[in-house]
């Protein structure tokens, strides 16, 4: 496993639209793993491929501490309810942090890096961080999304560090 360099804004790979996966082999399972090493490195709680410079639908959420790591390849979005607006940060704009509205609540279907199709459903900072790596790999960036930009003095210690 690798710890990938984070591809830092701005740059074309994140504002583009991501290519769907159609093969499901070693080369997907080494930047699954590539991805998760480079979001725990760089102390984050999620990542998508883009971060990385590969501009592919795959993204992984891991909120730590007992929580299941969620591995998203050719996500989609079937469902969000209600809208909350909370602080976010992104490891592709360090030191940047803002409020951002998304749902409070999404029901998702993915695949698994074997290619099983699955469905998931996720409400409040699970389901924002979800959401936040889906907007990556439609080349949407936090950023403007951005309701007030939040100085990281503002910021709870612990908050600071955990960056989608």
């Amino acid at each position: 496993m690798t710890i990938r360099t984070i591809v830092k804004n701005p740059n074309e790979v994140l504002n583009r639209k991501t290519k769907k996966v159609n093969k499901f082999d070693q080369k997907l399972t080494t930047l699954l793993e590539d991805m998760y090493d480079t979001m725990i490195d760089a102390d984050g709680i999620g990542i998508a491929a883009p971060q990385v410079g590969v501009s592919l639908r795959v993204a992984i959420v891991d909120l730590g501490e007992g929580e299941e790591i969620i591995e998203m390849v050719n996500p989609e979005v079937l469902e969000t309810e209600g809208l909350e607006v909370e602080v976010e940060g992104c490891l592709s704009f360090p030191d940047l942090y803002g409020e951002v509205e998304r749902p409070f609540y999404v029901r998702i279907k993915a695949q698994e890096r074997d290619g099983t199709w699955y469905e998931l459903e996720a409400e409040d900072y699970e389901a924002r961080a979800i959401l936040h790596e889906i907007d990556h790999l439609d080349g949407i960036l936090f950023d403007s999304k951005i309701i007030r930009v939040v100085d990281p003095s503002e910021l709870e210690p612990q908050e600071e560090d955990e960056l989608v």
